[in-house]
This record gives C-alpha cells, sequence and structure tokens, in this order.
C-alpha cells in the first residue's frame, strides 16, 4: 500500500486539528537520507511556494528524481509559473467557464471579477464543483486560487497556488474533506493530445554565442531534411505564435526553465507536436540537484556531492570537504554557475554567492581530467563519442572572460566501437533515465573509474566535431528519429 507523506515548510502549517498523516518538513525531505530509500510513495508538497529554485520546486523536482509520485508534479509547477504557459491549456476551458459562470451568477451590475479556490479538485460551490474538477484536471496542484474576468464573456484571467496557511479557518472542513478523499483515490496521469504531419520547425537565436549548433550545422540539418522528404524551417522566438503550423519542434538554442525555449516546448508538447528537448528533459537536464539525486538514486556514479541548503554551510565540518572542490548553482550551462574552491574560505565565498540565486547548492569533490567524454545518445541509442579537452591553462572546457569573451578546448571524435565500453555503458544508463529523447552524457574517466559529470538536453551538433565520424549521416539520423515518432503516431 502507498505511503502518504505530506511535506510543509513548517510543522505549524499542518494544525493539529488536520487528520492524522506523515507530515515532514521539507528541510528534512531534502536533506534525510532515508526519505530517498523510500519506496511506493506519494508526496503531497504543500509547501508555501513552489517559484523557481524554491525549497517547494525543490521538493517536487526530487521526489520525481526519487521515483516518488509527487503532486503537483514538475510538469504542474512549470505550467502554472507564467501565464504564457498556463493559458494554452485554460484555454479548453473557455466554453465550460462561460457556461458555468453564467448560471452561477447572477447578471449584477458592474460585476466583472470572480474568485474560487479549488482544493484537491473540490470548491464551496457545488455549481461550480464540475468545473474545479477540470480546472484540477489540467492543473494538479494541492491547492489553486483561480481568477475569473468578464468582458464579452467569462475566462479565466489567472491560476495561481494557493498556501495552506492562506486557506481560511472557515474552509479547513472542505480542505480536510478534500484531502480525505483525494488520498483515498488512484493517482493519474494527465494525458497529451496527439497529432502527425511532417514540416519541422528548429527553433535557434542567430544572436547566441555558445549555439548548440552553428549556423553551418544548421543547414546541414535542412539539407538532411529534403533528403529524407521533410520540410525543415529555422524559426525564432519571433515565431511563437506560428508554432502550431508545424508538426514536430527540434531546439538548437541553449534551453532554460524560466525561458522562452520552455515555453516553445510546452507549446509544441500542448498541440500535440513532436518535440526535443520535450519539456520534461529540459526540468530534468538543467537542474544538477536533480540528476545528481536521480542518479545517485539509480546506482548510475557520479562524483562524491553534498547538497546544500541555506544556513548548513556555516556548521559544515572543516573536514568534510577535500580540496579543491567544485560548486555549483544547479541550473547552469556552459560551465557558467560552477566554480572551483582551493580552500573554506573560497569555498564560503562561492556558495554564499551561489545561495542568493538557489535555496540548494552541490557541493562536489573535484575530479581533474585532461579531457571529458561526451557520449551522444538518441533514441536510447549511443550516437557520437567526443573527447572535450579542457581550455588552455584552465580546469573547465569553456573559459569565460570578462565581456562575454571566452575560449573553448579542442575536441576529438571517435567511432562509438572505439569509446571505452564502461563510459558508453554508463552514459546509456544515465540518459535512459531521463527518456528517449536527444542528450548528451559528460563523463570523467580515472583510472577504473567512470563517473556522470551532467546529461545535456540539447548536446551540440556541429561540423567537425560532433559529426567528424558520421558526416552528414548524423544530421539524418537525428531528423530521421523525429520522422520515426511522426510515423508511429500516424499508425496508432
Amino acid at each position: 500500500m502507498s505511503v502518504h507523506l505530506v511535506v510543509v515548510e513548517h510543522r505549524r502549517d499542518w494544525p493539529a486539528h488536520f487528520p492524522p498523516a506523515l507530515v515532514v518538513t521539507v528541510q528534512d525531505y531534502l536533506a534525510t537520507p532515508e526519505y530517498q530509500k523510500l519506496r511506493d510513495v506519494r508526496v503531497l508538497n504543500l509547501c508555501r511556494g513552489y517559484r523557481y529554485l524554491s525549497l517547494g520546486y525543490y521538493c517536487s523536482l526530487l521526489a520525481e528524481a526519487r521515483r516518488h509520485r509527487v503532486i503537483p508534479a514538475m510538469r504542474a509547477i512549470t505550467d502554472l509559473s507564467a501565464k504564457a504557459i498556463y493559458s494554452l491549456g485554460a484555454e479548453d476551458l473557455d466554453a465550460q467557464v462561460h457556461r458555468s459562470l453564467s448560471r452561477r451568477i447572477a447578471r449584477e451590475a458592474g460585476r466583472s471579477a470572480f474568485e474560487m479556490d479549488i482544493y484537491f479538485g473540490r470548491c464551496a460551490d457545488e455549481a461550480l464543483q464540475d468545473l474545479a474538477e477540470e480546472i484540477f484536471d489540467l492543473f494538479p496542484c494541492p491547492l489553486l486560487r483561480v481568477q475569473f474576468e468578464h468582458d464579452s464573456k467569462w475566462r479565466i484571467s489567472a491560476i495561481r497556488p494557493l498556501t495552506l496557511p492562506a486557506v481560511p479557518a472557515e474552509r479547513h472542513e472542505l480542505f480536510v474533506a478534500a484531502f480525505e478523499t483525494y488520498v483515498s483515490k488512484r493517482w493519474r496521469t494527465p494525458k497529451v493530445r496527439e497529432t502527425a504531419r511532417y514540416d519541422v520547425a528548429i527553433l535557434h537565436d542567430p544572436a547566441e554565442k555558445l549555439p548548440p549548433t552553428s549556423a553551418r550545422g544548421l543547414r546541414k540539418f535542412v539539407r538532411a531534411g529534403k533528403k529524407l522528404g521533410l520540410s525543415v524551417d529555422l524559426i525564432t522566438r519571433k515565431d511563437y505564435g506560428r508554432l502550431a503550423e508545424y508538426d514536430a519542434l527540434f531546439i538548437r538554442e541553449t534551453t532554460a526553465i524560466d525561458h522562452h525555449t520552455y515555453r516553445f516546448a510546452k507549446r509544441a508538447q500542448a498541440e500535440g507536436m513532436v518535440v526535443i528537448d520535450d519539456p520534461d528533459s529540459i526540468v530534468k537536464c538543467t537542474n544538477k540537484v536533480y540528476l545528481h539525486e536521480l542518479l545517485s538514486a539509480n546506482r548510475v556514479p557520479v562524483p562524491r556531492s553534498r547538497v546544500l541548503q541555506k544556513g548548513q554551510l556555516e556548521h559544515l565540518p572543516a573536514d568534510a570537504v577535500s580540496y579543491p572542490a567544485v560548486v555549483k548553482i544547479p541550473d547552469g550551462s556552459f560551465s557558467r554557475g560552477v566554480h572551483k574552491a582551493d580552500n573554506r574560505e573560497q569555498l564560503e565565498q562561492f556558495a554564499r554567492a551561489l545561495l542568493r540565486e538557489s535555496d540548494l547548492i552541490l557541493l562536489q569533490e573535484f575530479v581533474p581530467t585532461e579531457f571529458d567524454w561526451r557520449i551522444g545518445v538518441l533514441n536510447r541509442e549511443p550516437v557520437f563519442a567526443c573527447q572535450y579537452f579542457m581550455s588552455k591553462h584552465h580546469w573547465q572546457i569553456v573559459k569565460h572572460g570578462e565581456g562575454g569573451r571566452f575560449t573553448e578546448g579542442g575536441a576529438r571524435t571517435v567511432a562509438i566501437d572505439d569509446a571505452p565500453a564502461m563510459v558508453v555503458k554508463t552514459a546509456l544508463a544515465a540518459a535512459n533515465l531521463i527518456g528517449d529523447g536527444f542528450y548528451g552524457v559528460d563523463l570523467k574517466q580515472f583510472g577504473e573509474r567512470v563517473v556522470v559529470i551532467e546529461v545535456n538536453d540539447n548536446p551540440n551538433v556541429d561540423p567537425g566535431v560532433e559529426d567528424a565520424v558520421l558526416g552528414d549521416r548524423l544530421y539524418e539520423l537525428i531528423l530521421a528519429d523525429l520522422a520515426r515518432r511522426l510515423d508511429g503516431r500516424r499508425t496508432r
């Protein structure tokens, strides 16, 4: 039988008159190893907020890494993070919203706004219960506050998570009933609409200094598409409104959660398009703390690491860290937000700076190597193997300087069969935990030890580097996989 774990920021958030439950603080859930080992767990994340990189955000993120079922899931958190995203789903409810509110609200002079709270799919007004359930199905978050407005008709103007302390005392009985009903039900996963056509959009940014694919590489994708019978267009962020004209989206721009690349991926998924990078892969790969938990929980080797919360640094024993040590912000990319601390003073300096941006950071052992391995994985199969060498007189592949300047180390690509078998095997184990998309797994090999540094959701594909062994065949393999996914949807 499943264990229901109620996670709160403060124990007082779950008052004594609420139902008996296994209640833990988010700090304990994140930091106590015993919770990582639990199986068949349902986590009810009732933190006071889910903003990006907050404790509530990390609660759901790491719950998924631990294979715990969690509400709200990361998909719901990111759906609710910006109106540009949640409006896509809310549009499907427009007709029902107008019908329900037109019946519920008597015609009042000047009445143009209405607000409704939803607790695990339940609302206080029985006349609006069907609508509340529909909204909760689209945005499964424990507590929601939905705002409606009327111009020519009633529509949803905002959907926001509601904090548990904000539930008024007179609604506690409703909350308790909704909670008890919810935990007794089977948890479901929302479905995504499907479609099937053959027009491919490649999202890129012509001004990006370190793009995943150069302009020359993008032209190779366009030519490969023609050879495969696919119409490939290069689009930019200004083409958001045209995205639904295409059948598949391939993102060739550095991704981030609080960024238009993620909104494009969400929009593509909502439209039933095939999309690489898919939104779930972006969420999983862009956060190093999540990856650390996911890989560790599944016994994929990683450098010795420690997750630090605010306030823990001061109590960290002097002998708990070996120097040099690496300090990382969870969502850095291209070596940004990663620092090497040679002593305790530097560790505290870097950690305090990073903890101003994120509630959690990652402290990791320093593993010196001449190069990092990058194994490209597509649909659970390796497609290229590269050695990325450290930048000259630097400990990282990319060395960032002042004014946005940077230098990169060299690269060498080998055939998959010529790469060390353990490196390829470990890379596949890591990538397969993320999904069946297109990933670049970065690893370090020293002696008999192989460890995964990170998994990238949009690995580089550039002429003369990643394609040095396969040539144009690499571009064709990637686009052919998009076509295969579209073909699979057509035959369903």
